[in-house]
């Protein structure tokens, strides 16, 4: 068997389609999980992409998650929202998160949604961007189950916790900063486990709190963040405005999300838009485009999320390489 297989984006948004039917997944949820996993796989980003169907499955199975759930919204202040997964994916939550945050701040100016007993939020660039495409500046910030230690402890506390934004640009595609806090997401850690590969040693941690190049045993132990000390207080800043706030479990209280066992994961999100025209007094995308230049303006420099309008071209035109292996785990999982 060849190691990879290559697959256009409409036969890989099927299988992931059939595989989580099969699965117990009602097919509105389905539908909304499988644009979310072919996107981040388009855009690179295989951590959050079809690696991710198997653990999804094999939860819904469980009941650990509620593939049939229906997320609701509650409107408690003029700008302000409060979206109850209610123990299904995030990703239809935030749907519709987005779209009620989206319409008040074009009424109000600014507009916040927090999100509750939920999941893994996958590639925050999917949920930002459809902010910029209405010309809202977006923000997202996100907890997940325990993987990174206090600085000078070994045990997991907080999340890698993504943090995002989106800002739209008057010519072009929007600035995109989507980052975890951790040196690497747990997620690239699963697909290198998944593809038989090992890791660098200064990714993660084993439960030992020795650096590690099995991925197998950096998902028993913890992630190393950014910046040191200074990652750990920013994850500290996510936990609270991303659980904290919105009234989730903290990542030390989370299940996993990459296993059946245990209850639902039950962490949250906080998605802020902002209209930036009248912030700014009418200068934001003249200022942006100023900002944007001085980057692009050094030799082999770039704006951050670039390399991805790359990628979904080639995406585009060749298909999405995928390992043999885990396709079949996929094409299996629609046929129990």
């Amino acid at each position: 068997m060849a190691e990879t297989v290559t697959l256009d984006l409409a036969r890989a948004d099927d299988l992931v389609r059939a595989a989580l039917q099969a699965s117990r997944v009602s097919p509105e949820n389905a539908a909304c999980v499988a644009a979310a996993l072919v996107a981040a796989e388009r855009d690179g980003q295989k951590g959050h992409g079809l690696s991710r169907v198997p653990s999804y499955a094999a939860q819904t199975r469980s009941g650990k998650v509620d593939g049939f759930a229906v997320a609701a919204a509650e409107r408690v202040a003029p700008a302000l929202v409060r979206v109850d997964a209610r123990d299904g994916f995030a990703f239809p939550a935030l749907a519709l998160a987005v779209e009620e945050v989206a319409a008040l701040a074009e009424e109000l100016g600014i507009a916040a949604a927090a999100v509750h007993r939920s999941h893994h939020l996958g590639q925050a660039t999917y949920h930002v961007e459809r902010l910029a495409a209405r010309g809202l500046l977006g923000l997202m910030f996100g907890n997940s189950p325990k993987a990174i230690a206090p600085w000078g402890g070994r045990d997991g506390v907080f999340g890698t916790n993504p943090i995002a934004m989106a800002a739209p640009r008057g010519e072009g595609p929007p600035i995109v900063v989507d980052t975890s806090l951790a040196r690497v997401a747990r997620g690239k850690i699963m697909a290198a486990a998944q593809a038989g590969e090992t890791i660098p040693d200064d990714w993660a941690l084993d439960a030992e709190g020795r650096p590690t190049t099995d991925p197998e045993a950096a998902l028993l132990g913890t992630v190393i963040p950014i910046g040191d000390a200074k990652g750990v207080a920013l994850a500290l800043l996510v936990e609270v405005l991303s659980a904290s706030l919105t009234g989730a479990n903290h990542g030390f209280e989370a299940s996993s999300f990459f296993t059946a066992e245990g209850d639902p994961p039950g962490v949250g999100h906080l998605v802020i838009a902002l209209k930036p025209g009248p912030l700014s007094g009418g200068a934001f995308a003249e200022r942006l485009d100023a900002l944007a230049a001085a980057v692009e303006g050094q030799e082999s420099a770039r704006l951050p999320g670039s390399r991805r309008h790359a990628l979904r071209a080639k995406a585009d035109a060749e298909g999405l390489t995928v390992p043999a292996k885990l396709v079949a785990e996929i094409e299996a999982l629609s046929r129990k």
